[in-house]
């Protein structure tokens, strides 16, 4: 006989887990199973003290605790969504937040299906989104540094006419000597961290083009067909990849952009001809957005083919080099009628990041479908 299906919520934390569990039907329980330590062991005890893995559905919410649990349940057959915190519904007035509620509110949303499950990564994507993250991180610790480095020579009337943070800079920054010991020892440990954010960087992006080069074939075709487009070399494609999870998961381009967030936000209502347009909502991924809007402002200048785009066009198919021509194409117009008409430049860009992304599904999609035959949840948030 069928096992009925029973809806698993977990409120999910570094230490524990509170679990609830709705018997399936509108009308079922809804009833607490207590706190559990969050361990590989627990977790196989409550699957067993559950009946085993056959009929039950389980689903937490996306955090700072990753995917772990994900691939436990998964490991042990049971089949488990993380979902987004974002959309998940909220009564106005609910005052009372208790990881028991919490456990039991998902539980009830997850039978009645009011939930929205995000995209989960393998653990080996996962460990290369970890590593471009990290490179993400690198960066903004080296403008930091650098900033104090300069702040410091401003504030003590030292100037250079050479362009800032190159070669030529550098060797000016380390001939600076000041009279003062104190002076000069806040210089040199300024200095050493400006040049240990750059070697670090260096050293990370060394690794992810040799995890770029071990990755899985479908992987690196989409990454290299990408890098056919102006602005987005092998960083950018990288990081589009593994933001986006699969290109091929999204119906159409208009799915991809609200997705990453950089589509208009509205507020409608009163009628016809009452439609308001804002600022875009940001709700998606933000790495994915920097990414887009960095490689958007490439398009600026005239089409063509540079030095640094040409190796990325070689051994491309035909079809994939016609469509980053007229991206190219495109784009240029975009930014160039937009900014005639006074708009300001993150505006326009902005918009010609999110025609960029359009042209990246265009792109991507179909190879994962008619190559690889990746097409995944199109429910994902």
């Amino acid at each position: 006989m069928k096992k009925r299906t029973r809806y698993l919520g977990l409120d999910v934390h570094a230490e524990t887990l509170a679990v609830a569990v709705a018997d399936g039907g509108r009308g079922g329980e809804v009833r607490s199973l207590g706190v559990i330590p969050n361990s590989p062991t627990s977790v196989r005890r409550l699957v067993a003290k559950l009946g085993g893995p056959g009929g039950l559905r389980a689903c937490y919410e996306a955090g700072p605790c990753g995917y772990a649990l994900y691939w436990e349940l998964t490991r042990q057959g049971v089949a488990c969504e993380v979902v987004a915190p974002t959309l998940i519904p909220v009564k106005a007035g609910d005052r009372v937040k208790t990881d028991r509620r919490d456990a039991e509110k998902l539980a009830r949303c997850y039978r009645s299906g009011d939930l929205t499950a995000v995209w989960v990564p393998d653990e080996e994507h996962e460990a290369l989104r970890d590593l471009v993250r990290a490179r993400e991180a690198a960066k903004k610790d080296q403008l930091r540094a650098r900033h104090r480095l300069g702040k410091l020579l401003l504030r003590h009337g030292r100037r250079s006419h050479e362009t800032a943070w190159g070669t030529k800079y550098m060797e000016w920054v380390r001939g600076i000597r000041f009279k003062q010991p104190a002076l000069q020892h806040t210089l040199v440990d300024y200095l050493a961290e400006v040049e240990h954010c750059a070697a670090r960087i260096e050293r990370l992006e060394q690794a992810i083009a040799e995890a770029v080069e071990t990755a899985a074939p479908a992987f690196r075709e989409v990454v290299a067909a990408l890098q056919t487009l102006r602005g987005v070399a092998l960083l950018t494609a990288t990081t589009a990849m593994l933001e986006v999870g699969a290109f091929s998961r999204f119906e159409s381009p208009r799915q991809l952009m609200a997705y990453a967030g950089i589509v208009p936000s509205e507020h409608s209502s009163g009628g016809p001809g009452k439609a308001r347009r804002g600022s875009i909502t940001k709700t998606g991924n933000a790495h994915l957005r920097r990414v887009l809007v960095e490689a958007a402002w490439t398009y600026r200048h005239r089409p063509g083919v540079g030095n640094k785009l040409r190796p990325r066009l070689k051994d491309q198919p035909e079809a994939i080099k016609e469509i980053a021509w007229k991206a190219q194409h495109r784009l240029h117009g975009r930014y160039v009628r937009l900014a005639a008409r006074g708009k300001p430049g993150q505006l326009v860009v902005t918009a010609v990041a999110r025609e960029l992304l359009g042209f990246m599904w265009a792109i991507a999609a179909p190879i994962e479908r008619e190559r690889y035959g990746l097409v995944e949840n199109r429910k994902a948030a």
